[in-house]
């Protein structure tokens, strides 16, 4: 047998009762708010530093041990210094305390150098240490700030959790009873607008959705139902405010 094609009034009912239980579906969202975009980017932000901080622990060590490497230069060159200054003491002609003289004079050199070079290194590790507490200073605010975030986000879905499971399956259901081309509509103005309202009613001779004044003649045939009305200033479905109503008859 074959299936009663709807009414335009039962078609515009069903498109009704979805907003209905979407428009409520939105309310839950609005509690939560920004909540779950903020926690995702705490998330990130906090993946973020926890690398920095990886790539600055590491650098403090290359620098701890460039300066370690300076300073056992250091230590080695004094010692070379003492023994060539001991041998000095018991040259046997000035071809060889020359010599020594050159080689003492080096390993002064090489204190000096190395010496500038542990410095250089100490400057950048102390300032890499400074960048790294600030930013482990910084991590740590974000963690505590995530921890309230996500306990605030955990009470609201607690609250909200079952009535929202409850409108998605009663939304699903409902828009199986729409025909395809109508839920598209649907989709598209939802979209198109921060408040998801794509089915309004008139109220007070103006559109629900965007509030300008509908004309008499248009208010008569959204309340008659006969046909999809738009509005002509934001293109939201327009229904009359009794649409769950029969209509008199005439």
């Amino acid at each position: 047998m074959a299936q009663t094609e709807k009414t335009v009034e039962e078609k515009m009912r069903e498109l009704y009762s979805l907003q209905e239980i979407d428009s409520q579906i939105d309310e839950i969202e609005i509690l939560k708010g920004e909540l779950p975009m903020e926690v995702s980017d705490l998330e990130d932000e906090i993946a973020g530093l926890d690398t920095r901080i990886n790539r600055l622990s590491a650098t403090v060590k290359e620098l701890q041990q460039e300066i370690s490497r300076h300073e056992a230069n250091i230590a080695e060159s004094e010692q070379l210094i003492l023994r060539y200054e001991d041998q000095m003491n018991n040259v046997k002609n000035n071809r060889e305390y020359e010599a020594l003289m050159k080689e003492t004079e080096m390993q002064r050199l090489e204190i000096q150098l190395s010496d500038k070079k542990a410095g250089g290194a100490a400057r950048e590790l102390e300032a890499k240490q400074g960048t790294l507490s600030a930013t482990q200073e910084r991590r740590d605010d974000k963690v505590k700030l995530l921890e309230v975030k996500q306990e605030e986000l955990k009470s609201i879905i607690a609250k909200t959790e079952k009535t929202e499971k409850k409108l998605r399956r009663q939304s699903e259901k409902q828009r199986k009873t729409i025909e395809d081309r109508l839920l598209r509509g649907y989709d598209k103005i939802r979209k198109s607008y921060r408040n998801g309202l794509a089915v309004v009613t008139v109220e007070r001779n103006a559109c629900g959705g965007c509030f300008n004044a509908i004309p008499p003649q248009q208010q008569l045939e959204i309340s008659q139902r006969k046909r999809i009305m738009i509005c002509e200033h934001c293109n939201r479905i327009l229904v009359d405010h009794n649409i769950n109503e029969e209509v008199p008859a005439e």
